[in-house]
């Protein structure tokens, strides 16, 4: 009577040799995001620690009721810290497709090394898709643990007031604050593939992926309050909560908007509401986003994002198809 042992499963094939030509390049970025993790960490540990020098429950180090505001050491620095967290997540998309441009792939295109591979009974869509999906796969859970992990320590001094620069609106925030860093991510590896696929050259696939990937951030950034419809207020009132401002002025009987910007070069007026009632406006206006449009926002340009994402891979793959026929 024979039994049977189980076997431990492995990685086979080239996602096995992917994992272990890159291991060292791995294990860096391995560190690089447990450094980032263990960052945002100590911040938080050093706000409970600096707590007891808080006279108020909201953070206040001056006596409480006082009209002036001033908070600790410990919190002001850690909101210039936070403040560039989104900055930081597109910085480590963009070394993503760097990676994968470069190291990855052009330089065995370059040098010729793709060809043991493909003599292995390895096809040449199978060898992109593994390292595609190989490195689309690390990177993503990584971004994920990195934004949850953000999203922890932004919550610390997000809700104290007066909290400078963490506005979920902020350019250095947004990027880090949902599944845009995701889409962002894909894209990186997406645009690394096809650069290395077009060009062959490891120095020039890299500076291309580069190239394109921050004019697609800074377009993104550029066009972002157009993804959703913003909210008009007219009269009186103000927006609650926390919003984003994207323009206000005045608007003529016939709906004609005049804003604060028509009344800076005009002599005589240092009363903007002057300004613009000279020039017909009766009723006050505001355009903004409210914090209810961040998931909105978020998810039409991660799906903008994971579109281009999709164009770019088919295009990697019919020009490998191309030139292995």
């Amino acid at each position: 009577m024979s039994t049977l042992t189980p076997t431990r499963p492995s990685l086979r094939g080239p996602v096995r040799v992917l994992l272990r030509q890159h291991r060292r390049a791995l294990w860096a970025a391995l560190a690089l995001m447990l450094t980032g993790m263990g960052f945002v960490v100590a911040l938080r540990v050093w706000i409970a620690v600096s707590s007891s020098e808080e006279l108020c429950a909201d953070g206040d180090v001056t006596p409480c009721g006082d009209a002036v505001y001033l908070s600790t050491y410990a919190r002001t620095s850690t909101e210039v810290f936070l403040a560039d967290g989104g900055s930081a997540m597109l910085l480590l998309a963009a070394l993503v497709g760097v990676f994968v441009a470069g190291p990855l792939i052009a330089r065995e295109l370059e040098s010729g090394t793709f060809r043991f591979a493909w003599a292995q009974s390895v096809r040449p869509a199978r060898w992109l898709a593994a390292r595609l999906a190989t490195r689309m796969a690390l990177a993503t859970a990584g971004t994920v643990v990195l934004m949850l992990v953000y999203r922890w320590g932004r919550s610390a001094v997000d809700q104290f007031p007066l909290a400078f620069g963490l506005d979920w609106y902020a350019k250095g925030v947004y990027p880090a604050l949902g599944p845009v860093a995701l889409g962002y991510t894909v894209l990186a590896v997406a645009l690394g593939a096809l650069c290395a696929m077009v060009v062959r050259r490891t120095l020039v696939a890299v500076s291309a992926t580069l190239l394109l990937f921050g004019l697609v951030a800074l377009a993104m950034g550029k066009l972002r309050y157009r993804l959703w419809p913003s909210v008009r207020l007219t009269g009186d009132a103000h927006p609650q909560g926390s919003i984003w401002h994207l323009d206000s002025g005045m608007l003529t009987a016939s709906g004609q908007e005049v804003g604060r910007e028509d009344c800076l070069t005009v002599d005589g007026f240092t009363d903007h509401v002057a300004c613009m009632r000279a020039r017909g406006g009766v009723t006050p206006f505001i355009d903004y986003h409210p914090a209810s449009h961040f998931w909105p926002l978020q998810l039409v340009e991660t799906g903008i994002l994971l579109a281009l994402a999709a164009v770019a891979v088919i295009v990697a793959f019919r020009v490998l198809r191309r030139r292995t026929v």
